[in-house]
């Protein structure tokens, strides 16, 4: 058969129904993290928290996917992706499979949690259930309303002195009916309220009013049940909290900015008041104040959902940290230092001895800020050169950088002012490290720098020598306890030369020169990955060692999945891990027979991003700060560096791949058809859970 007969035999690549929708694809993810608020075999409190967790993924949801699909249908767009959905079809898709999640997310709540903790003494009571009386819980709490409550409220009636408030993006807020009329004889029969946000969700009833320590009462509850007392001489026949959620996306045009921290600056105070993109409710709201608050956020009936419990369900995730019951939470763990970084007199006899891997959070944090001090400190070191995505409140590793530049080190800064929700703080951050003498630059417009990497510059003996750190994450203390990442902490010449000229990229100006090791968004990775992909094709032809084995938080980008189901085509075994989305369709007779695709959601997020290539026999193994999304590729600053150490690289084979591909208790498999089923192990067959394995292996 001639090569054309043979290509028009085989399928088309670019058919839409070998291609997952994106959105649907996330909400998929959003329903994995909802199955672990209903598992028994995670512990009761935390099943709460991903229950919470599930909420506020779907908050950020709405604000930015479902915020741009409805600009898109507003706009007219004709633009399809690669699955050829309408912006129109893709929200009607997403508002069928959100509401089921909504009413799965309050029914786990109500029906499943909330009985599992009152047995176990912690109680959210109902107004029905308050007691009466003198010294009741009803006096209690009527006292801590008037107390605390009333004087910061503001009721606002609703006639044409008063037109509709703007409503803060995901406020608690409350719409409540009224009957009588005012001092100034007025009766518009309707007010709202709005709850600051200064104010806990969730109040903690005194010991002395409660019959255990851990009775709660949540603060919509309070404002229902005094919510007359806002309105002297009427009478409020119905209260219902609501929340809105707008849209919360940053806009800044990368043509017409001349100032981007002012660019910035000037778009977040839009986010509070976003278009509206979707209204939760009361679920016993009647359905005429139901239509009058749609007419006010320009809203459908597709875009109301109603709840059967508080509006904002992420401000339940407070209990787990209020309720002292260790019993019900994960067991806690001690993070290794490995023995490398222990042994040696300093860290930078330690790099030099050879590449140190840290795989968190079963390593600690500790050895990077550990290095960064160690630079601070070091009278050697002439400069430090870093680049910061998120931080978090307090940061270790910020006030080591502020300590610098103060003693007067050269540190430069890349801090990236449009990481999602974070803009406020890395604003503040950027003023407080010039400040402190340090100079800060914001990368490149139009270009998120999301690469993660520290490099220090040291004088010994009679020149300089680069050390440098690489990761998969961010420089944040606090999310490497939750998430898994990997760093490197190295003194390789040509990776640490490469690691210099993407800051010089970065800070100045001028083409683009070609790196040694490292594969870098937006100039190399994309066609780099390729490369690797049908090098792979290239050898299973030849009869050579062919795979690819890939772990990332998301896989959409169109001409990676082509290669993929190229690759599948040509016989390379292809076993990818992808945590989230995933528009890869595995399994498709002729296509992807030899693809397969999991998911593992436990207790840690999934974060690292390793790539393997066979490269027949030799295997070339990659981190990286990308996930293979076309935004990592061409709309980033990232990086994709190569474990050039052969030990280091069996560890990330061994404990970073290994353990996800033969997981069989927490993890997913992708079918064909764009559902997961959880692989469950068999009878007689042992449990293999990565992140549990890795916890007692790495961890100890």
């Amino acid at each position: 058969m001639s090569k054309a007969a043979q290509a028009a035999e085989l399928p088309d690549l670019k058919n839409p129904a070998l291609y997952i929708n994106r959105e649907l694809s996330l909400l998929e993810f959003n329903r994995r993290v909802l199955e672990l608020a209903k598992s028994d075999d995670v512990p009761l409190l935390e099943r709460l928290r991903f229950l919470c967790i599930a909420g506020s993924n779907l908050d950020e949801f709405f604000e930015i996917r479902v915020a741009g699909l409805k600009q898109q249908e507003a706009l007219g767009a004709t633009q399809r992706g690669p699955d050829n959905l309408s912006p129109s079809q893709q929200l009607r898709r997403v508002s069928a499979r959100a509401h089921e999640l909504v009413d799965e997310q309050y029914r786990i709540l109500n029906d499943v949690l909330f009985p599992l903790l009152e047995a176990e003494g912690i109680r959210f009571l109902k107004r029905s259930q308050w007691s009466a009386g003198e010294g009741g819980q009803e006096q209690w709490l009527g006292d801590f309303f008037r107390r605390e409550l009333e004087p910061i409220l503001t009721p606002i009636g609703l006639d044409p002195a008063h037109p509709f408030p703007r409503i803060i993006n995901k406020n608690l807020t409350f719409i409540v009916t009224l009957e009588g009329k005012d001092a100034f004889g007025r009766n518009s029969g309707r007010a709202v309220v709005q709850a600051p946000r200064a104010l806990p969700r969730v109040v903690r009833l005194p010991a002395d009013r409660a019959d255990g320590p851990d009775h709660f009462v949540f603060l919509s509850s309070i404002i229902h049940a005094h919510v007359d007392e806002l309105f002297p001489g009427m009478k409020a026949v119905g209260c219902y909290q609501f929340r809105v959620t707008r849209n919360s996306d940053l806009f800044v045009d990368a043509e017409a900015v001349e100032d981007l921290l002012e660019a910035v600056e000037g778009e977040l105070s839009s986010r509070r008041f976003g278009d509206a993109v979707r209204l939760e409710l009361a679920d016993d709201c009647p359905r005429d104040v139901g239509r009058f608050l749609m007419d006010q956020f320009s809203l459908r009936e597709e875009d109301v959902y109603y709840c059967n419990g508080p509006v904002n369900l992420m401000r339940v995730n407070q209990i787990p940290e209020l309720v002292d019951r260790p019993d019900l939470k994960y067991p806690g763990f001690t993070p290794r230092v490995p023995k490398q970084m222990r042994t040696a007199p300093d860290v930078f006899t330690a790099i030099r001895a050879g590449d140190i891997l840290l795989h968190h959070p079963f390593h600690s944090f500790a050895p990077v800020l550990d290095f960064l001090r160690g630079a601070a400190a070091d009278a050697n070191v002439l400069s430090i050169r870093q680049t910061l995505y998120r931080t978090g409140v307090d940061s270790s590793v910020v006030k080591v950088l502020l300590d610098a530049a103060q003693s007067g080190k050269e540190v430069l800064v890349v801090i990236e002012l449009r990481a999602r929700f974070d803009e406020a703080a890395n604003i503040e951050l950027a003023t407080q490290l010039q400040e402190a003498g340090a100079q800060v630059v914001y990368g490149i417009v139009g270009y998120k720098t999301h690469a993660k990497m520290t490099l220090v510059t040291r004088r010994e003996g009679d020149g300089l020598r680069r050390y440098a750190h690489l990761g998969t994450g961010n420089y944040h203390a606090g999310t490497a306890r939750q998430y898994t990442d990997y760093g490197l902490l190295t003194a390789d010449v040509e990776l640490c030369s490469d690691v210099q000229s993407v800051f010089q990229q970065l800070t100045a100006m001028g083409r683009a020169g070609k790196l040694n090791k490292m594969l870098q968004s937006p100039f190399t990775l994309h066609q780099g990955i390729l490369q690797h992909i049908a090098a792979e094709i290239a050898n299973a032809k030849a009869g050579r060692k062919a795979g690819v084995v890939a772990k990332m938080n998301q896989l959409i980008e169109t001409e990676v999945i082509q290669a993929l189901y190229r690759a599948s085509q040509a016989g390379v075994r292809v076993r990818l891990v992808v945590r989230g989305i995933c528009s890869l369709r595995p399994g498709v007779p002729g296509v992807s027979e030899n693809i397969t695709v999991c998911s593992v959601v436990g207790r840690f997020l999934e974060h690292a991003r390793v790539f393997l290539f066979e490269n027949g026999g030799q295997p070339r193994v990659y981190l990286s700060s990308a996930d293979w999304m076309g935004r990592n590729f061409f709309s980033r600053v990232e990086t994709c560096f190569p474990i050039l150490d052969e030990k280091v690289r069996r560890t990330v084979v061994k404990e970073g791949l290994e353990p996800y591909l033969r997981d069989n208790a927490q993890a997913w498999e992708l079918c064909a058809d764009g559902h997961y089923e959880r692989a469950n192990h068999k009878p007689g067959e042992d449990r293999r859970a990565a992140q549990e394995w890795l916890l007692a292996r790495v961890a100890g």
